[in-house]
């Protein structure tokens, strides 16, 4: 038999991240040795399993038969592989947390919820958030660190979750909702209201206000989502949140978001972790879960 689990999750990795080099770093492969397991493939079975010159990466039709064997195997090996574990390191696992991201507590909690019905033994704990988590990381005090920054660290790997965009928050009656786009210069008179994070780590401060030479008129900050969106709601003054809290349930009424200056803020999401945890089964789960 040549088929091998190596060979479908690479089909799953390429299906779910559209290119090699992101499916490479997924499955913690070089990206050479990730082709050479392709052409095996398709030297095998004598036809090729991704489509060429699309992006993202698109599989063919026999890519795609290996990739529904793939959505249906591997969930049972994993499924199997919790089962028959060592109990005893299963039972002293640890997921010790923080985020980089004060918006995150709401994607964050119904996930956890999801996980724990696979994993219950695990001791999980958030610890409360902190801006510059990596040390900690690597010192052992938490295992996992949501963060939007990516360093390069040999000890550590950044496993990515989902991109996102920050956008301009308004009130419906609010003057700039009129606007299809918010420039820098739009948000001189207004207060701006932000998580309690220096502005140094702030994108609408270090990626659009500070180039442009801009600062808004005030800033005033709050430690919750809900409060923020209530704020702006209010028109007490306007805010610039990822786009994932504004489809959530703690979004009110009577909002708008603009997107930032001609191409818009965009950013992605990691978990960080020390490499040599990477491949814990249920850090891979919950890294997978987050991912979705």
């Amino acid at each position: 038999m040549f088929l091998e689990l190596r060979h479908l999750r690479t089909l799953q990795a390429l299906s779910e991240t559209g290119s090699l080099a992101a499916a490479a770093r997924k499955l913690h492969l070089t990206q050479s040795a990730l082709s050479h397991q392709l052409r095996a493939l398709e030297r095998y079975f004598e036809v090729p399993m991704v489509r060429k010159g699309t992006r993202p990466l698109a599989l063919t039709p026999a890519g795609e038969r290996l990739l529904a064997l793939a959505r249906t195997v591997l969930p049972e090996v994993e499924r199997a592989e919790r089962e028959l574990g060592d109990p005893e390191r299963s039972a002293s696992a640890r997921l010790y947390l923080t985020l980089e991201c004060h918006a995150c507590y709401d994607w964050l909690l119904p996930l956890l919820a999801r996980f724990r019905e696979t994993w219950s033994a695990v001791d999980i704990d958030i610890r409360q958030a902190r801006f510059e988590a990596l040390p900690d990381l690597l010192a052992g005090e938490v295992d996992l660190v949501v963060t939007s920054d990516r360093s390069r660290h040999r000890s550590l790997y950044f496993a990515p979750l989902f991109a996102y965009e920050a956008r301009a928050v308004l009130a419906e009656s609010h003057p700039l909702a009129r606007l299809k786009r918010i420039q820098p210069h739009h948000l001189a008179g207004e207060m701006l209201i932000t998580y309690p994070v220096p502005a140094a780590r702030l994108d609408v401060f270090t990626r659009f206000l500070d180039p442009a030479g801009v600062a808004p008129a005030s800033v005033r900050q709050s430690e919750l989502t809900a409060v923020i969106l209530q704020l702006v709601a209010s028109r007490r003054g306007v805010a610039v949140l990822p786009d994932w809290v504004l489809a959530s349930s703690v979004c009110p009424p009577g909002l708008v978001s603009r997107p930032l200056g001609r191409r818009g803020l965009h950013g992605k999401m990691y978990a960080a972790l020390r490499a040599a945890d990477a491949e814990l089964p249920w850090v891979r789960d919950f890294v997978a879960l987050a991912s979705r």
